[in-house]
């Protein structure tokens, strides 16, 4: 891998609900001693079910809540210890692409004015003879600048997005999910945008989805999260998968061809809650590999060094 561009290191974030006089909070670990490392020009994909940390995950590593514990490195900068007027400098090198195009774009702003927000956070003029070359480097032309976004399609408002994202020229980019509110037409031109962009310009992507196909197409390394915490990292697409969970996922992206679904092995019992989990690990209430040992202690995401997981009974 290249050099690190991001680095985390035991990062966690814990958030509370309900409570009053006579009731204690509610307390949930929606990210669990996270560390990893992200080369630069690297994509590195992030799947797991909903609910399981990897959009807070995204917000963490930009900063855009504060971690409970652990840091977050930026190309050897801790942002995690920056002052707010240092972390809003540092945000030049930092995007993120959300995964609904339209509500993440103001409607009363026209394209011009969308594009010109990044400036406008950074308290500098926007230079309109930009405007084009941002336009066209999504594939929109020029004249559309005046138009506002419910005037567009919904691939039209990500391509959109995604200019906005890198109106400042950012290292890195998170992509939350940027392809799940569109066709699958639409899905194949924004990740062809998005291969292009990282070639042209040396980005570096933090890609969030719940595809496991499209993930294993696109990313250089996936990363398997469940209820919080990295329980596989796979260091290239082509990998087989060690942790029983990352193969479940995998089976299930099979699920459409009859021959292959006659094969897969279905997770039986219920997702733990986030708000009361179980001692041990997490998924042995679903595992059919979990032993005592498994429900009595945490695994931790170990093994090889290219190829960690968090399993005491790997495949």
């Amino acid at each position: 891998m290249t050099a690190p561009l991001i680095q985390i290191d035991r990062l966690s974030k814990r958030f509370q609900s309900g409570g009053g006089i006579f009731a204690k909070p509610r307390v949930m670990m929606a990210v669990r001693d996270v560390s990893l490392t992200i080369g630069k020009g690297e994509v590195l994909g992030v799947v797991g079910e909903s609910g399981c940390g990897k959009s807070t995950l995204a917000r963490l590593v930009l900063r855009l809540i504060d971690p409970t514990a652990g840091r977050v490195s930026f190309d050897g900068t801790e942002i995690t210890a920056l002052s707010p007027a240092a972390l809003r400098k540092m945000r030049r090198r930092m995007a993120m692409v959300f995964q609904d195009p339209y509500s993440s774009l103001d409607p009363r702003h026209t394209l011009a004015e969308v594009l010109a927000e990044p400036f406008r956070a950074q308290g500098e003029p926007f230079p309109p003879d930009r405007l084009p070359e941002m336009l066209a480097a999504v594939g929109l032309p020029a004249t559309m600048a005046s138009s506002y976004p419910h005037q567009l399609s919904g691939g039209q408002r990500q391509r959109v997005g995604i200019a906005r994202a890198l109106a400042l020229n950012p290292d890195l980019v998170v992509l939350d999910e940027p392809t799940a509110s569109l066709d699958v037409s639409i899905q194949a031109q924004i990740i062809a945008l998005l291969a292009d962009l990282r070639d042209r310009l040396g980005l570096t992507y933090l890609f969030i989805s719940h595809d496991l196909g499209l993930v294993r197409y696109f990313c250089d390394r996936i990363v398997v999260m469940y209820l919080g915490a990295v329980v596989e990292v796979l260091p290239n697409t082509t990998t087989a998968p060690r942790h029983p969970y990352t193969h479940a996922l995998m089976q299930s992206n099979f699920a459409p061809d009859p021959a292959r679904r006659r094969a897969i092995e279905p997770l039986t019992g219920e997702i733990p809650s986030p708000f009361a989990l179980p001692p041990g690990c997490a998924f042995a209430s679903r595992c059919p590999r979990a032993s005592d040992h498994c429900r009595r202690e945490t695994p931790a995401l170990g093994g090889e060094t290219a190829h960690p997981v968090a399993c005491f009974h790997p495949l």
